[in-house]
């Protein structure tokens, strides 16, 4: 069976922290600096962002931002929500084409999915209780969480063509999961449409209409994503030329220039200027707070 999210978190890193596990009272307002989810095991909570609609949240269901979103809680009455929130990165920042593919909030029931269920019901018995490494294992049952929920995102696909879409459908995700996989394999149409048990010209087609461009174009914006993460890890250009592909630093410069209009040593310079700027605006506002 095709895994796949196996080359996606190969090359972005999904991480979850809980910083809220228990009863929810009064309203709280959740900055928009990463991805959240929350899962609410009882109770009601009015929910409001600039992203949506307000709308009632009722537990038990998850309710999950995959990227950057400010949004507003504030508990309605009655009992105390039971609620579990956790910050998630998914490297939506970084280009993972999954994360950005994703619905900007999805509402799942648990009853949907009641594998959810279970974890939930493991990771509130966790959270209530005050044992040695409690918060690794809080956040790495909120993990087991999020991939259960992407399991079913990409089994659910999605109305628009996109990445969803395209993994949503066994043959397309066949030829997705190998270039996710092997990058730097030499891919062809007729290799590509052999992974995926089609004729070239039907899926040429099929690719296209799913996921909303060829499937050269595709597998070349996959091999720029995965330069760039290697390069946030310090890998040098050679290297990474080979890993993706591209066979020589030059031709990954060309390709790089071709799609994002620099070079890869000028990205990595500029992201290193930012990174910079960004440590010493954090650190104007602890001296600040302080």
């Amino acid at each position: 069976m095709t895994d796949r999210l196996a080359g996606l978190l190969r090359h972005y890193r999904l991480r979850a922290q809980v910083f809220h596990s228990g009863r929810f009272c009064g309203h709280a307002l959740y900055d928009g600096a990463h991805g959240y989810i929350h899962l609410l095991r009882a109770g009601r909570l009015r929910v409001s962002s600039p992203l949506h609609a307000d709308f009632a949240l009722e537990g038990p269901c998850v309710l999950f931002y995959p990227r950057a979103a400010a949004h507003h809680f504030v508990a309605e009455t009655g009992d105390a929500p039971d609620l579990v929130c956790a910050g998630v990165e998914l490297g939506a920042g970084a280009g993972n084409p999954l994360a950005l593919a994703l619905p900007v909030v999805t509402v799942l029931p648990l009853d949907r999915v009641p594998q959810l269920a279970t974890l939930l019901d493991l990771l509130f018995a966790e959270a209530a209780e005050v044992h040695c490494g409690r918060q690794a294992a809080i956040d790495r049952l909120c993990e087991l969480v999020l991939i259960h929920l992407l399991r079913y995102l990409m089994d659910e696909g999605a109305a628009e063509p996109g990445l969803l879409a395209g993994l949503a459908d066994p043959r397309l995700a066949r030829a997705l999961s190998a270039m996710h996989d092997a990058p730097a394999e030499a891919w062809s149409l007729e290799s590509l449409s052999g992974v995926a048990g089609m004729s070239r010209a039907r899926f040429a087609v099929a690719f296209r209409e799913t996921v909303g461009e060829t499937p050269g174009a595709y597998l070349a914006g996959w091999r720029i994503n995965v330069a760039c993460s290697l390069l946030r890890r310090g890998r040098p250009v050679g290297l990474i030329a080979d890993a993706v592909g591209y066979g020589n630093a030059p031709a990954l410069a060309r390709a790089f220039r071709s799609r994002l209009g620099c070079s890869p040593t000028e990205w990595a310079a500029r992201r290193g200027e930012a990174g910079a700027s960004q440590s010493r605006q954090n650190g104007l506002s602890a001296s600040k707070s302080a």
